[in-house]
């Protein structure tokens, strides 16, 4: 799979926070998730900070391109490798504030592969790193899980993106509750990849139970 699939939900979706957006991706590019990482850094591109909306335009399109690059180094295609690893270099250039993102080892493995795309050395991509950290799945924050999550699906990965998506909702109502079903197999599904086939299957079963309860009740008023 080389092209991002649609996702239908995505507009009715609140806008997310930039620093959700890059945490997510950053730990799907981490993982070596780069199509997912770029789906979230190319497609998540409505941040609700209130900062400086081109800034962070110019950083989720250079990330995202640093992802294309990784995927495309990873498939072999040294050319559009380089091509795209050009892009993400022109559009970091620019970026002012990189909202904790350490750019600099970003830059130079995209400079170099841009130059030299048949060297082996630029084949390894680096880790992307925000304060110092080094994000994975295991230390994703809930709403950073839930983005995370629908593009390991759209990506590829086993379960249906919306069934995901709708699961991570219910998360988000869960918090504060007591109640933690939806967050313990959103978490699962990150967190084991041998084990995905059955957690989403699980998760469609909750997903399903829970939309027809909600059903049900509206159904009394």
């Amino acid at each position: 799979m080389t092209d991002r699939d649609s996702d239908p939900d995505r507009s009715a979706r609140e806008p997310l926070s930039a620093s959700v957006v890059i945490t997510a991706g950053a730990a799907l590019f981490n993982e070596g998730q780069f199509l997912a990482a770029r789906d979230v850094w190319e497609g998540e591109r409505q941040p609700s900070d209130g900062d400086d909306s081109d800034d962070v335009e110019r950083l989720l399109r250079g990330l995202a391109a640093t992802a294309a690059a990784a995927h495309r180094t990873s498939d072999g295609d040294r050319s559009g490798a380089a091509e795209r690893a050009a892009d993400a270099v022109a559009a970091l250039a620019s970026v002012s504030d990189p909202r904790g993102v350490a750019l600099g080892p970003v830059r130079e493995w995209a400079e170099r592969l841009a130059a030299a795309p048949r060297d082996t050395g630029s084949a390894t991509a680096p880790r992307v790193r925000i304060d110092d950290e080094t994000p994975e799945f295991g230390g994703l924050s809930l709403d950073a899980a839930g983005v995370a999550g629908p593009a390991l699906a759209r990506g590829g990965e086993p379960g249906d993106p919306a069934t995901l998506a709708r699961a991570a909702e219910f998360a988000r109502e869960e918090r504060g509750t007591g109640q933690t079903e939806f967050a313990e197999l959103l978490f699962a599904y990150l967190r084991t990849p041998d084990a995905r086939p059955q957690v989403a299957a699980r998760l469609g079963d909750h997903v399903d139970r829970e939309a027809r309860k909600r059903h049900d009740v509206d159904g009394l008023f």
